[in-house]
């Protein structure tokens, strides 16, 4: 019976004590700077700190500001988005694999040659490295400057918004230092080689010579559309320097493609008269990616790496697409990869009501009143719509 007491006190004296630690951490939490870290493996990581918000529903994810929605029927919630990372500053920032595929995508390298009577040579280069989205996206662009750490966001027009690099030095540190450490995959990496030249020749003031200045002009007439007909008449012995060939091997990582197909990249459904369905129409869906010919070796990779898909030439024969159709394609490699490396910016709710309309197909409610209207209705909020 002894016995009996002892334990039973000593058993009340443990949860009693569990308590009271419990009330400690409670009373100390205000106080303390939480550092979670989640392990992603080798796709990335998040670290939360504490001022940062999470939502752990299916279809949302916010951190630190940034919104991102996805759909998943079956996300756990320990399924955060592997592509956002957290810095030494407690602020979420992008991994450097996505920031480089989205800039295939969108970003561009450019240098200008303008007049300047204060110059010397009468003559100022501007080199840039710029991303343009919409205002809807200001929230990406905002990541990515958090990325760099550098430069600025202007208005780039009436729904726009430009992020902008423009100081050499920025440049050299930030801009050439991550692009040679995580190379751009699409034809853009001859661009950035050419730009490169033209920002190492700055440097080094060479431009501040006539021969560095020619060197600019003939490199700046291989670089993105190439020299404006004043400023060939100006420069009239203009050698253009050869651009530099791209030769494609393997896609380096997941998140290079997430970056890229949430710029590039294009989710769509269409509804198409069919007297052969009782609703009256037929549902398609798809997902696709377009680029220049010159990167149809690149797209036609994306065969073999998502396992599914097919490379069309398109009409103009200066363009090729990547096209995923099959419904079971779709749904047992498209979603499942864009879920675990997730798209990101305002393209994320397309992906999230494209995924519902998957959903509604896949269990054959598009066959039904019901479901067509449902898909009607997410359609009508879906791209340009939204």
């Amino acid at each position: 019976m002894k016995t009996k007491n002892i334990l039973l006190s000593l058993l009340f004296g443990l949860l009693l004590l569990v308590v009271l630690l419990q009330l400690v951490v409670l009373l100390l939490l205000p106080l303390i700077k939480l550092d979670t870290f989640v392990n992603f493996g080798s796709h990335g990581f998040v670290n939360f700190g504490s001022h940062d918000f999470v939502n752990f529903g299916l279809h949302a994810l916010v951190i630190s500001g940034f919104k991102s929605r996805f759909y998943s029927s079956n996300t756990q919630s320990s399924d955060l988005q592997p592509n956002i990372k957290q810095n030494n500053n407690s602020k979420a920032s992008l991994v450097p694999w996505f920031i480089t595929g989205f800039a295939d995508a969108e970003a561009t390298f450019s240098a200008s040659i303008v007049k300047n009577d204060q110059s010397r040579l009468g003559w100022r280069i501007l080199v840039a490295f710029s991303i343009h989205l919409h205002k809807k996206d200001e929230e990406l662009l905002n990541l990515i400057q958090l990325y760099f750490g550098r430069g600025n966001i202007y208005k780039g027009g009436k729904d726009s918004l430009v992020f902008k690099i423009v100081d050499i030095k920025q440049i050299i540190n930030t801009v050439i230092s991550h692009f040679d450490k995580f190379p751009l995959q699409t034809q853009k990496k001859a661009d950035f080689e050419l730009f490169k030249r033209i920002v190492e020749i700055m440097h080094l003031k060479e431009h501040l010579q006539s021969n560095g200045l020619q060197k600019i002009v003939n490199l700046k007439a291989s670089l993105n559309f190439g020299i404006s007909e004043d400023l060939k008449a100006i420069f009239p012995k203009i050698d253009p320097v050869p651009r530099p060939l791209v030769e494609y091997s393997e896609l380096p990582h997941p998140q290079w493609l997430a970056g890229f197909v949430s710029g590039e990249g294009c989710f769509t459904s269409n509804l198409k008269k069919s007297s052969a369905y009782k609703t009256g129409s037929q549902v398609l869906v798809r997902f696709s990616l377009t680029q220049h010919s010159r990167d149809e070796q690149l797209l036609k990779s994306l065969e073999n790496y998502l396992g599914c898909g097919r490379v069309y030439i398109r009409n103009d024969a200066d363009s090729v697409e990547f096209i995923v159709y099959k419904l079971s394609d779709l749904v047992k490699k498209i979603l499942p990869f864009f879920q675990e490396h997730p798209i990101l910016g305002i393209k994320s709710n397309d992906f999230h009501d494209w995924c519902k309309i998957c959903e509604i197909m896949e269990a054959k409610k598009h066959l039904t009143c019901e479901g067509l209207a449902q898909i009607r209705e997410l359609r009508a909020g879906m791209n340009r719509g939204r």
